[in-house]
């Protein structure tokens, strides 16, 4: 046997699962934009016709890729309360959204879902509908937490800094810019909020993923 015949053997069996795998993985390292079906067959160590006995085209590759990340997100609990099981769910998306950034102009464009994907959909729904949500009031909580999460995920991808100390450089950078005559309310938020110690700016994320949720509880449904 050949030193390629052995390296062959000793490969796992190429499948659905571990090119899925492996494409999730070129994303979230390279970006979206980089992954081709050449470069995920490189990746595995096969031609890149080889990926089409397992997915169907780009496409289908994207599907379950997708799947994958909604795989990764707390179903809301059967029997917790409505507002603490939605909570718990919306930082597990925000959390899913962080760790694969290039999903989140994907999640909601897909055609074909997944299983794991629809089994999300419906248990999302299905707890505000235990909760006593009327349907229409299910669909507006769905869509104003949802839309909630993504816009705060992407303010936080696109913000120039990443952690408290990359912070108070840019804020550095910025603020001899910032004329308190000039600008009185923005040198204030700056020196007075954000310079102090203790903030952070995703502390912003349950603060206002608790007036919706509040907000949600306390109105009627229709």
């Amino acid at each position: 046997m050949s030193s390629d015949e052995r390296l062959e053997e000793s490969r796992p069996r190429l499948n659905r699962a571990r090119v899925l795998t492996a494409a999730l993985g070129l994303a979230d390292e390279h970006g979206i934009e980089s992954l081709t079906m050449r470069r995920l067959g490189e990746a595995l160590g096969v031609e890149a016709m080889s990926l089409y006995n397992h997915v169907a085209n780009k496409e289908d590759l994207l599907d379950g890729m997708i799947d994958l990340v909604f795989a990764e997100i707390e179903l809301p609990a059967i029997g917790a309360e409505w507002k603490t099981a939605m909570g718990d769910r919306a930082r597990s998306l925000r959390a899913a959204l962080l760790r694969h950034r290039w999903a989140i102009s994907l999640m909601d464009s897909r055609t074909s879902p997944g299983p794991a994907t629809l089994r999300h959909h419906d248990a999302v729904i299905g707890c505000s509908r235990r909760a006593g949500f009327s349907i229409e009031m299910a669909a507006h909580a769905f869509s104003l937490i949802d839309s909630f999460v993504y816009g705060f995920v992407l303010q936080e991808i696109t913000l120039p800094f990443a952690a408290t100390d990359d912070l108070v450089d840019v804020v550095g950078s910025i603020l001899p810019n910032v004329e308190a005559g000039d600008h009185p309310y923005l040198a204030e938020l700056t020196v007075e909020h954000v310079l102090q110690v203790g903030y952070n700016h995703a502390d912003e994320f349950d603060f206002g993923l608790f007036l919706i949720l509040d907000a949600l509880e306390s109105t009627p449904s229709s």
